[in-house]
């Protein structure tokens, strides 16, 4: 029997060396999303956060978890890992800002086989320009080298985002019959519903580096474009006066997710004429069909508000004066059943 006597950690695929490089290297990235209440150092065993510095009184935490999906496998296909960690920061950070929180903070969790600091490092300068958009501080994270668990070149990601409220503000009025639904446009295909892309992809024999078949990019570009991040924009909203509801549209699309806060007995008229669709899901209309396109994608709509009828001048051209496209897409009806009209708009 051979002896293990000798043995090391980076002899069995693990390269501690390489792991504390980037942790030097990804330092600086970190330390330029420091906000009021966080320094954004790393290297310690957590991260602080100091509610009273970033000045609330009296907060609810309110926390978010998310990856970014498949979408992985079009980045590492390609080698473009910067605008991924962007993704991974707005999936989150979206889903704080339609709860009415402002983000805090955020972690990431990195595990892949063998470590690419290049690779990793572009992940988390994206993750820092996300934070910067969002206004959060980037505290920490983990890199997990897990050899002979991933294949090499693969990695995956996960991230979690902390955001607070004010008590004071955490319930908004509720929506009722008559409200109208606003939204805010997309830029793409956000992070949801890539698996059924990359099959479309795959039997249509596409090259990701080669021709887009609905932009003048080259597909794989087109496709990796990163999720917008709403976060300003709605806080503002919400604190103009006159949202009763705001749905982030991620997985579940068009279907699940704009429902998602209304009182019982009440659903949503969507209008999928109200808006252009955008071509890349011109594209997958010829492929999928409408109702499948709307449970899937967000199909050119990122976010949702339901608003006062009063207030929806004064929103609308709130969103815009930030630079947002919005769009009145709908309106809240008594009932149970989400109505989705003009779906036929959508056939290829």
């Amino acid at each position: 029997m051979a002896s293990a006597d000798g043995a090391t950690y980076k002899a069995a695929g693990v390269d501690i060396d390489a792991g504390d490089a980037l942790v030097r290297r990804i330092a600086p990235v970190a330390a330029r999303t420091a906000r009021p209440g966080a320094d954004a150092r790393l290297g310690g065993f957590g991260g602080y956060f100091d509610l009273r510095a970033a000045g609330f009184r009296d907060p609810v935490l309110v926390a978010a978890t998310d990856g970014v999906g498949t979408k992985l496998a079009i980045a590492q296909a390609l080698g473009r890992h910067r605008d991924i960690g962007i993704d991974l920061v707005a999936m989150c950070v979206n889903d704080l800002a339609a709860q009415g929180a402002a983000p805090l903070f955020f972690l990431d969790y990195f595990a892949t086989g063998a470590l690419d600091p290049a690779a990793a490092a572009a992940v988390v300068e994206g993750i820092a320009a996300g934070c910067i958009a969002a206004g959060c501080a980037l505290i920490g994270g983990e890199t997990a080298e897990m050899p002979g668990f991933y294949p090499p070149g693969r990695y995956d990601l996960a991230g979690f985002a902390v955001g607070a409220v004010e008590r004071e503000q955490l319930e908004q009025p509720s929506a009722h019959p008559g409200d109208i639904l606003l939204g805010l446009a997309s830029d793409g295909l956000h992070a949801n519903g890539f698996s059924l892309v990359r099959r479309i992809v795959d039997g249509e024999g596409l090259n990701l580096a080669g021709p887009s078949p609905f932009s003048d990019e080259l597909l794989g570009e087109a496709l990796l474009r990163p999720t917008r991040i709403y976060v300003h924009p709605v806080l503002a909203a919400r604190a103009a006066g006159g949202v009763r509801a705001l749905a982030h549209i991620t997985g579940g699309g068009l279907v699940e997710n704009p429902p998602r806060g209304l009182p019982s007995g009440l659903t949503l008229r969507i209008d999928a004429g109200a808006w252009p669709l955008p071509p890349v899901f011109a594209w997958l209309a010829s492929h999928v069909a409408p109702e499948e396109l709307a449970r899937t994608f967000n199909c050119g709509i990122g976010m949702t508000v339901a608003a006062a009828p009063e207030r929806v001048d004064a929103l609308a051209a709130g969103f815009e004066a930030a630079g947002e496209s919005v769009f009145r897409i709908g309106e809240v009806l008594e009932g149970e059943d989400l109505v989705l009209d003009g779906l036929q708009g959508w056939q290829r």
